[in-house]
């Protein structure tokens, strides 16, 4: 059986997820790896497709473009929502993250680009949305599944 990384295969690695000017976004630093299984979409696809062939012991610098990432900014994932809709006492600020209750109940980060008296604007695309972000990644093991015979 072989040991690099197929789709549906367990891996554990460490990583660091860096922006275009080098600033870290993430990463394992010195804590424990990350433990994942490729194809359940833990992990964007395009790093995914990056990692296939890797092995156990192997070190790479993988450069994913906003295609294959984390997509390009929508529009229309701005919203401008009445002052009134938040907290009287809520400090707003550009850049601030607030969550959002969804109608399915799930919750949704957005980030606060302005705020005036009667209005705050709230954007809801992925922080790392249109850039170009470079995962380094040390391949700690892989585990094949298990094969029904």
């Amino acid at each position: 059986m072989t040991d690099e990384i197929l789709p549906n295969s367990t891996v554990t690695l460490h990583y660091t997820l860096a922006l275009p000017d080098g600033t870290v976004a993430d990463t394992t630093g010195s804590s424990e790896p990350f433990t994942f299984t490729m194809g359940t979409g833990v992990m964007i696809e395009g790093l995914e497709h990056a990692l296939l062939g890797l092995k156990p012991g192997d070190h790479q610098e993988l450069v994913i473009p906003p295609e294959a990432g984390y997509g390009f900014p929508n529009p229309e994932a701005r919203q401008t929502m009445p002052r009134v809709n938040f907290p009287e006492n809520m400090e707003l600020e550009p850049g601030m993250i607030i969550n959002f209750d969804m109608p399915g109940g799930d919750e949704a980060p957005g980030a606060v680009v302005e705020v005036s008296d009667s209005e705050v604007v709230v954007d809801f695309n992925h922080p790392l949305s249109g850039l170009d972000v470079t995962f380094t990644v040390d391949i700690v093991a892989v585990e094949q599944p298990l094969l029904n015979s």
